[in-house]
């Protein structure tokens, strides 16, 4: 019988155990008058590992010292002298690095943020509710772009879907860890309404025609533009806002469509329509809004045009063929009204 060489090692002190690596893909935030612990919830919830919470002022040094960084959340509800910097050089890095980058703006903000977004990938958010945002950083999990590489834009239904399920998945996790026992009910308000007036528009002032002039659209359309005015485009605008004087609001959103006819509206008074005042035109929430300026933007119906007075500003425009086709609508819907 083979004898027991194997010996017991003395005991000279008790050896701390081994903390197991953490494999979660880590999240940096960069805001002033934020802890860590009002966001260590959110980030556990989505699936990430919070590295801390950097002030805006320190955000440049961290961003060039941070060794490794999947996703940054920055939040900049108000402008500072150093925000549009901070802004590029987060930008470039996410380009680069391949860095998922979400933005949470205000609407003091949100011009600048939207004009400084370079990366496909990058979320632009304004003023989001806990599960908006922890939604967010799930999409930005789980969808981080490699670095250097370009990335094809998903097709619009599975995104919708996909950020769809993301939210309910996200609304339970956080009902559950803070022992919510139901989700607040959700507000019928829809926000600002279209000024009934064009002086009261809440948007850029009047600026040089864009592009053609008034009534010289297309050589197709021509005819069927000088009959159309912005006045009777507002009115249609108008006329959808108040149906949630008679009936929920909520039934009735429909904020592609209202964003077009305000900027065609815009495009007949010659005046350019910041991203700040088309949300605003959108009459849903803000974060809601921006997302379907990207989807317009990716199907070519909205085009941005830079500020040339204002390199941090940009604003959003109709394409000349969604203006062509607006307008046909607006001549066929009328030979159906009157007869």
């Amino acid at each position: 019988m083979m004898e027991d060489f194997s010996y017991a090692l003395p005991q000279t002190g008790s050896a701390a155990p081994l903390t197991p690596r953490d494999e979660r893909a880590s999240l940096l935030v960069v805001a002033d008058r934020m802890e860590a612990a009002d966001l260590e919830p959110v980030a556990n919830a989505a699936g990430l590992r919070l590295l801390g919470v950097t002030p805006l002022a320190d955000a440049p040094v961290r961003l060039d010292l941070q060794a490794q960084c999947d996703t940054v959340l920055l939040v900049c509800p108000t402008l500072t002298p150093l925000l549009e910097r901070l802004l590029v050089q987060l930008e470039t890095q996410a380009i680069q690095n391949g860095m998922a980058v979400i933005l949470v703006a205000g609407l003091e903000t949100i011009d600048l943020a939207f004009a400084c977004l370079r990366s496909p990938h990058s979320q632009l958010l304004c003023d989001p509710d806990r599960t908006e945002l922890a939604a967010a950083l799930v999409a930005a999990g789980e969808h981080r772009p490699a670095a250097g590489q370009v990335h094809e834009v998903d097709r619009e239904g599975a995104r919708l879907q996909q950020l769809s399920e993301e939210v309910g998945r996200l609304a339970r996790t956080l009902d559950a860890l803070t022992e919510r026992t139901r989700m607040a009910a959700p507000s019928f308000d829809l926000g600002p309404r279209i000024s009934d007036r064009p002086s009261d528009y809440i948007g850029m002032p009047a600026l040089a025609p864009i592009g053609a002039p008034a009534g010289a659209l297309t050589p197709t359309t021509d005819k069927a533009a000088s009959t159309i005015t912005a006045t009777q485009v507002r009115d249609l605008l108008r006329a959808r806002r108040i149906r949630a004087d008679f009936l929920p609001g909520d039934l009735f959103a429909d904020p592609a469509w209202d964003m077009m006819l305000d900027l065609l509206a815009a495009r007949l008074e010659h005046e350019r329509v910041s991203v700040s005042s088309l949300c605003i035109a959108a009459a849903v929430p803000p974060t809601t809004a921006l997302r379907w300026i990207r989807t317009l933007t990716d199907k070519g119906l909205v085009e941005r045009q830079a500020d040339p007075h204002d390199g941090r500003r940009v604003f959003i425009a109709l394409a000349q063929e969604a203006t062509d086709a607006l307008t046909r609508w607006f001549g066929a819907s009328r030979r159906l009204l009157a007869n």
